[in-house]
């Protein structure tokens, strides 16, 4: 197939060019006039899967033909050629023990890290050892480095790098992936020295970026059959730039680095490189543009001296689309416009981008068509529907089962899938329904019999026994070894996905999705042993750092066949009509430099191993082959969600040429201009009709419809938002409480109410209870009992340890005054001639020696001040006046000698009602004029009329559209029937 060389053969091909198609075309045209066995003879090695099946895809379309021989540059030799070379260590077996090897050294020694990081730690050092095995530099090599700038640090690595050793300590049954194929290539060269394959081998579309990689490049080279086919490969790059790429801290950022790398290694000149086909790329101009935009940065000057003799700038340019959009929503909604356009016009189109929050934008984008693109990164396994299922299942080991967390799991779609779903979701409703309204915040197995008991008809016993076993009781405090997380793990899933009705695992382990969540499930069973002990965190943020790491899973049917969205990897083995580059901006593309916590730029240099910078490079090497497919858009957001951004290195560079040169300019106002009508039509897409802003709303419903009872703390809303009144009392409705209750300032005033009365009562019947310590205790029962969140308990309690003294000692004064007489006292008063009646509640009433009531209201937020009560907050004056009515159910009519606020807040403080600027008739005859005037059918209940702030929120202020007026608009009235 190749004639007899001195020099080793190494081929290429120009970017632009379809590499899979044209590496086919030179093969079979090298093997033209042999017999059909001699192509079965060739041996290709390729880069990645994705290529083979690519190779075999065009191969699939004919003609009939034999097919080479394809294997994968991470396995090139048959399995019986490496039987003597053990297998690799299961990477998550490898991360299981490095785990543990940490954890242990973070015990001994817990100033180097959190333990929260031993997962993090592991896994970077299992990074640092792959590279260490595949680069073949050992841990000697790297406690020799020259550290003497950077003692300190270098001090807690090496005790971390320490790992390294202990684990590996020349075990060669510990060899990882990386370090296995080091040894496969190392014997298979060795193999080749003596006895060289006479039927070609050829390695294609590899950059020889990894050390191992390279020595195979360099044996195949040499090989009396044997050649190298590189991938978009720059021709155009002059010598005297590639005879000075041999730095790597200056160089290994820019694309054709690595072709350096090999170019030294074989002792070749870029004239060496023989182009392996004929076949021109889409635009050679365009390929010479981009050669001179992404030169080196000490060879930027070549600007000057090259750029005006550059020619062929408007053909370069003439398929080019810049678009630089206001924010990501318009780079997105642009791209799929062109997409939807490509697919129109029958056009293959691919949107390329490293950025999957563009391209999931992009998807929703065209799913207003119904266009579904073909994403070959599919959906990340952990967002996946068993993804998220599994990490709710772990949650519930961590701490006691919440209402939310279990309504999350009652609604997940996995959830009681084995069959009668319709059937839990109606019992999932009024079990949330519940909860919201009366809870508990922590549902137990009680709960639940009480909540079945109230249901008429009630759920079968089945259905909440299932749920009393599957879901109450789960959290385990205490560590427990690996495998019985996972047994666990899978038992309560599978429990809760197949539900009370069917037995199995319902639909949790159906289709792509859940076939590799079982996978990753059954590996992480099989590796348990290796991961020791761990707590319910640990294990919950193990399974799910497994499931990020997980490639993506494809569960859609019939996508577009011509709308694609490719990462970069994807993009080197296809072609496209269309190439968009999406997220052009740093940080994205290229994506900025990992850091490292072992080892700066320059001792991984001295020490052999790669430059945080070699990601970059070959980004740089993704972005010049696609740049010079037939059409390319490229495209960027000038702003985030966050900041403005920066352009990828790689656009600026381009446009700053362009810029320079007296033909670039018009020839980039040109590509801009193109992107600016798609930009046009994504904003008009998004053009909506202006409405106009919702009126203040003072509803006036029929006199019959209007309530004819309120309670006394609902005139305080009556006065200050009346269409709060309307919407609950007319339209009946109420909002519906948080599913993830909170100790907030409502519970707090019941609790502290429930406090106050079971003491008072005891202290009156036992005075010698009255002090500081035993009100205390009493306050640390009552929370212990009734709040269930510790935080809350102490905080609360420390709170109510700041006024005990003050309360205790002004305790001491009431009861001196008068006796307690009734709690929580209920009260109902006419008001005549109007049909209308007042109701109410009192904490606590009093009754002197001459028989005078002291009514007392508690408070543990700020009391409203006299001038407040006497506008506004009229609860404690219109008790007053209900009192001296005979209102209270169980109290004859008596005068009242004083009403008070008691306030539990910051401090203790007592804040009297002013009943004697405001007497009961006073204050009766007020209350009849303002409920009057509400039996008026003119007068409507105008929102938000008379709100102490404008930050005070209410219930009802989303359906009053607040927000589009404020209190300087008019209200509205509307007559409603």
């Amino acid at each position: 197939m190749f004639d007899p060389s001195d020099t080793p053969r190494v081929f290429a091909l120009p970017p632009g060019v379809d590499f899979p198609a044209q590496l086919i075309a030179g093969l079979t045209a090298r093997l033209d006039g042999q017999p059909p066995e001699a192509l079965a003879r060739a041996h290709l090695v390729v880069n990645t899967r994705r290529m083979a099946r690519r190779i075999r895809d065009i191969f699939d379309a004919g003609p009939p033909r034999l097919l080479p021989r394809i294997s994968l540059v991470t396995d090139p030799v048959d399995n019986w050629q490496t039987a003597a070379i053990p297998p690799a260590v299961p990477p998550l077996r490898r991360r299981l023990e490095l785990a543990q090897l940490v954890t242990r050294l973070l015990e001994a020694q817990p100033d180097l890290a959190a333990r929260s990081s031993a997962y993090g730690l592991a896994d970077s050092l299992a990074t640092l050892m792959d590279e260490m095995q595949a680069e073949g530099v050992g841990t000697q090599t790297i406690r020799d480095l020259d550290v003497s700038d950077m003692s300190g640090h270098w001090a807690r690595a090496q005790n971390f790098i320490g790992i390294v050793d202990d684990y590996l300590g020349g075990d060669q049954a510990k060899r990882d992936v990386q370090a296995r194929q080091r040894a496969i290539v190392e014997a298979l060269i060795a193999c080749w020295e003596t006895d060289p394959p006479e039927h070609p081998v050829i390695v294609a579309g590899s950059t020889g970026s990894r050390g191992t990689t390279l020595m195979l490049l360099q044996a195949v080279a040499r090989l009396p059959q044997g050649a190298v086919v590189l991938p978009g490969f720059d021709f155009d790059q002059p010598d005297s730039v590639w005879q000075d790429m041999g730095d790597a801290l200056v160089s290994e950022d820019h694309p054709q680095f690595r072709f350096s790398r090999i170019m030294q290694a074989l002792n070749l000149a870029p004239g060496d490189i023989r182009p392996w086909t004929g076949a021109a790329p889409p635009s050679p101009a365009r390929n010479r543009l981009i050669s001179l935009a992404l030169r080196p940065a000490p060879f930027t000057d070549a600007w000057l001296e090259e750029g005006p003799t550059l020619s062929g700038i408007s053909e370069a340019t003439r398929d080019l689309t810049l678009v630089e959009a206001p924010g990501p929503r318009e780079e997105a909604l642009a791209i799929a416009l062109r997409l939807r356009q490509a697919a129109e016009d029958g056009q293959t189109a691919a949107l390329i981008t490293p950025d999957r929050m563009l391209s999931r934008r992009v998807t929703a984008a065209l799913d207003r068509w119904g266009l579904v693109p073909d994403d070959s990164a599919g959906q990340p396994l952990q967002l996946s529907p068993p993804g998220r299922f599994l990490r709710h299942v772990a949650q519930l080991f961590t701490q006691q089962l919440s209402a939310e967390r279990l309504v999350t799991l009652l609604k997940h779609p996995l959830c009681h899938s084995g069959g009668g779903r319709g059937e839990h979701l109606r019992h999932t409703r009024d079990l949330e329904l519940r909860l919201r309204r009366k809870g508990p915040p922590f549902p137990d197995t009680d709960s639940l019999a009480v909540w079945r008991a109230e249901q008429d008809p009630p759920p079968p016993e089945d259905w909440t026994r299932w749920l009393a076993d599957t879901f109450c009781g789960q959290e385990v405090s205490g560590p427990l070894p690996l495998a019985e997380w996972t047994a666990r793990l899978r038992r309560v899933a599978e429990a809760i996905a197949a539900g009370s009705t069917a037995p199995g695992s319902g639909a949790l382990w159906e289709r792509n999705a859940g076939q590799k969540a079982l996978s990753l499930l059954v590996s992480l069973e099989s590796e348990a042993a290796h991961g020791g002990r761990m707590t319910a965190h640990d294990f919950g943020d193990l399974l799910g750092s497994l499931l990020s790491e997980d490639e993506g899973v494809t569960d859609r049917d019939a996508p577009h066949p011509d709308i694609l969205i490719w990462g970069t990897l994807e993009a080197r083995v296809q072609g496209a009509d269309l190439l968009i580059l999406g997220g052009l901006n740093e940080g994205t593309w290229p994506e900025a430099a990992r850091p490292d916590p072992w080892l700066n730029r320059r001792l991984r240099l001295e020490a052999g191993l790669l430059l945080p910078e070699r990601r970059i490079g070959l980004s740089a090497h993704d972005f010049q082959q696609a740049a010079a497919a037939p059409e390319v858009w490229l495209t960027r957001p000038e702003r985030s969600d966050e900041a403005e951004t920066v352009a990828s290195r790689w656009l600026n560079r381009l446009t700053n040429l362009l810029t320079g040169l007296p033909e670039g300019a018009p020839a980039l106002a040109q590509m801009r201009q193109r992107g600016a009508y798609w930009l046009d039509l994504a904003e008009a897409l998004e053009d909506a009709p202006v409405l106009p802003p919702a009126p203040r709303p003072s509803p006036r419903p029929p006199i019959s419809a209007r309530p004819r009872q309120l309670s006394v703390t609902e005139i305080k809303r009556l006065i200050r938002d009346p269409y709060a009144i309307y919407a609950k009392h007319v339209l009946g409705l109420s909002p519906l409480n948080p599913l993830a209750r909170e100790p907030d300032a409502l519970l707090r005033g019941i609790v502290i109410h429930g406090i106050l009365e079971t003491y008072i009562k005891d202290i009156t019947s036992t005075p010698s209870l009255l002090s500081t310590p035993e009100f205390l205790q009493r306050c640390r029962a009552m929370l212990e009992a009734e709040v269930p969140w510790p935080m809350a308990r102490r905080l609360w309690l420390a709170r109510l340890a700041k006024v005990a003294d003050g309360f205790v000692a002004s305790e001491a004064q009431r009861q001196a005054i008068a006796r307690p007489v009734e709690y929580e006292a209920t009260a109902r008063l006419s008001l005549s001639p109007l049909d209308f009646t007042i109701t109410g509640r009192a904490d606590r009433i009093d009754r002197d020696e001459t028989g005078a009531l002291h009514i007392y209201d508690y408070k543990t937020g700020r009391a409203p001040s006299a001038k407040e009560q006497a506008a506004f907050d009229k609860q404690l004056l219109i008790e007053t006046a209900i009192a001296e009515q005979g209102g209270f159910t169980t109290l004859d009519a008596a005068p009242v000698a004083r009403a008070l606020f008691l306030s539990l807040g910051s401090s203790m403080t007592e804040v009297a009602a002013p009943i004697e600027t405001e007497p009961p008739a006073k204050v009766l005859a007020e209350l009849r004029k303002l409920i009057g005037r509400y039996f008026d059918a003119a007068q409507g209940f105008t929102a938000r009329r008379a709100v102490q702030k404008d930050a005070d929120t209410g219930d009802y202020d989303h359906l009053a559209r607040f927000g589009e007026w404020d209190r300087s608009t008019v209200a509205t009235p509307e007559d409603l029937e």
